[in-house]
């Protein structure tokens, strides 16, 4: 088998490759390269299981970051476990051709209680006093042990929030060689989230994210180097592009408005009651679900849907099979944004009775994707002391909430989720062999046979 590592660089697309990735730019024009239709919805989870199973999420299950989970009749996102994903793995399907065969799996999603060899993802301490601590979660367990030794805690508040930097990428870079020094993995598997953070925050405005992408080609630089030495198979890809947006839909308030969306309150603020709405969304960047709870009123919520500004098509029935989405946990509709246009979950009328996870950085709790999670309120001028004095009463054993995440959904200027306008925003894949000839663009589902070939190429 030949040792091969895929490198996901995400928001990585085209348009981003030039003059501030001399780098990856390089990569590119020395190896083969094609572009990779998106995945509906072009979104980290989903697209990450097509890849893995060769499989549509009407197959795998994975129909986005989260969805409503009807027997509990909750919204969730960000679950762990590998269970979820419904089919078979290319490290399943490769071990079966080679006992030999092993895989490293650094930071792709579903990274818990898999069959990959090795494993290392994010799983913060939730303490008792209300504190969260940085942390990840590894297989075989003392691996997590030698990471942290050598490289630190695992800078879980780079990785996702205001503080989000290039630190968290870099230790995931760091962690992977050092992976592969230890235990010599056939199949490396390495997510490079950096470019998501300003691409969603600030859009395709190079003024800002040309220190990002040089950033991303450094770390990028960095494992390509070690790899060749090894005389890898190296694969850059990505998962989605992400374009410009400029409205922000709030399907929520709309569908409450019509009487369909039910909430609670409790100590004065308002919370989704999902299991006795009639109707409501779960967002997720440029696509939502709409979980029917009262079949009866499916007509009347399609026409509503239809009639918003920002909407460009509601799926159902057929149009959800065609889209390769239909499973049980699909929504009954699934609402697909116009290019200029995402979906909030913001399901409150009055932002003084918006519950409390609203301002703060809570991705399990949200009943819905939260891109605002990124920014702090830049109307806040006692911002900092504000945070200053939150940590001080933290590390004294005070229970108290960070609560600095503003509720203004047009701070986002960058978004994915739909199929791009043009191939320059789809998500790319380079490679340095030839085995396999890239001369047209690829399906999501290909991706997986590719990968496959690769590694039994000898």
């Amino acid at each position: 088998m030949k040792k091969t590592v895929v490198l996901n660089v995400v928001g990585l697309s085209k348009r981003l490759i030039g003059e501030h990735t001399p780098f990856i730019k390089s990569f590119l024009e020395k190896g083969k390269s094609t572009v990779i239709k998106p995945v509906l919805p072009a979104v980290t989870c989903a697209a990450q299981s097509t890849y893995l199973t060769g499989k549509w999420p009407s197959e795998h299950g994975i129909v986005g970051n989260g969805w409503y989970f009807k027997d509990e009749s909750e919204v969730k996102f960000w679950r762990q476990s590998n269970k979820l994903v419904e089919s078979k793995k290319l490290w399943d399907a490769l071990k079966e051709k080679d006992s030999n065969f092993s895989c490293a799996n650094h930071f792709w999603w579903y990274n818990m209680y898999s069959t990959a060899d090795y494993s290392v993802t994010p799983r913060p301490n939730y303490l008792a006093d209300g504190r969260k601590i940085p942390d990840c979660y590894s297989q075989p367990p003392e691996l997590r042990d030698t990471l942290q030794k050598e490289l630190g805690t695992f800078p879980l508040f780079h990785f996702w929030g205001p503080k989000t930097t290039i630190k968290s990428s870099q230790w995931i870079a760091d962690a992977a060689i050092k992976t592969d020094v230890l235990h010599n993995p056939t199949l490396s598997l390495v997510y490079l989230p950096h470019l998501d953070y300003n691409l969603q925050r600030y859009g395709l405005d190079f003024n800002i994210i040309s220190k990002d992408l040089q950033e991303i080609d450094g770390v990028v630089e960095q494992l390509v180097t070690y790899y060749q030495k090894q005389d890898c198979t190296i694969v850059l890809l990505s998962e989605y592009g992400i374009t410009n947006v400029n409205n922000p839909i709030h399907l929520n308030r709309i569908l409450r408005k019509e009487g369909y969306l039910q909430v609670r309150e409790e100590r004065g603020l308002e919370l989704l009651d999902a299991g006795i709405s009639k109707a409501f969304a779960v967002a997720d960047h440029q696509i939502a679900h709409i979980y029917l709870n009262d079949p009866s009123v499916k007509d009347k919520v399609i026409s509503v849907l239809k009639n918003m500004e920002g909407v460009e098509k509601v799926l159902y029935d057929d149009e959800l099979k065609a889209a390769n989405l239909s499973h049980d946990r699909c929504g009954d509709l699934v609402v697909v944004a116009d290019k200029n246009s995402w979906f909030t979950y913001y399901f409150w009328l009055d932002d003084a009775k918006a519950p409390d996870y609203a301002r703060m950085v809570d991705i399990h709790k949200k009943p819905g994707y939260d891109p605002v999670e990124m920014h702090t309120d830049p109307k806040d001028k006692l911002l900092m002391p504000k945070v200053i004095w939150k940590l001080l009463k933290k590390k004294m054993g005070f229970r108290t909430v960070m609560n600095i995440i503003p509720i203004d959904a047009t701070l986002i200027k960058g978004s994915h989720g739909r199929l791009p306008e043009s191939e320059e925003d789809y998500p790319v894949f380079i490679s340095n062999t030839e085995a396999v000839a890239l001369d047209k663009p690829l399906l999501g589902t290909d991706v997986y046979g590719i990968l496959e070939h690769y590694v039994l190429e000898d």
